[in-house]
């Protein structure tokens, strides 16, 4: 009869299995601290893209300035309606999207592009896209020796 107790006390203080749940639990810690730098990279470098697709359809917008305002000397404005359809028309070759305003004096061309990041890791835990948001502006400056802001 002394012999079922003694296997019933050593049963109860092995550890045998903890150092698998302890590894178990530092594996997934790990592969989440991954996903977190892979996916937040990705999403800095889609960032980035965006703000350089802005940048680029603001000065594509920004090209398209009002002629008979120009050749008159009156003023180097953009042509708001010409200006917003060749920012958009960048934005759609570059397979973005986004929205175009132009300044109330004409001078100023904001592009702002809207997107996602598809996440690699992140989306194991259910996150599956992160938003991403770029701006561009471009400012008229003309001049023959020096840029002009008028």
């Amino acid at each position: 009869m002394i012999f079922p107790q003694l296997g019933l006390r050593r049963a109860r203080l092995d550890d045998r299995g903890a150092v698998t749940v302890f590894v178990a639990i530092c594996v997934v810690a790990l592969i989440g601290i991954i996903g977190v730098a892979v996916d937040g990279g990705g999403k800095m470098r889609a960032t980035e893209r965006a703000d350089y697709v802005a940048g680029e359809a603001a000065r594509a917008g920004g090209q398209a300035i009002d002629p008979a305002d120009a050749i008159s000397g009156k003023a180097i404005v953009v042509d708001p309606q010409a200006a917003s359809a060749a920012a958009q028309s960048y934005l759609r070759s570059a397979g973005a999207t986004g929205t175009v305003s132009v300044s109330g004096d004409g001078k100023t061309l904001t592009v702002t592009v809207t997107g996602s990041y598809a996440t690699s890791f992140l989306s194991a835990v259910g996150i599956g896209s992160l938003s991403v948001t770029g701006h561009g502006t471009a400012t008229l400056l003309h001049g023959v020796t020096a840029p002009e802001g008028n």
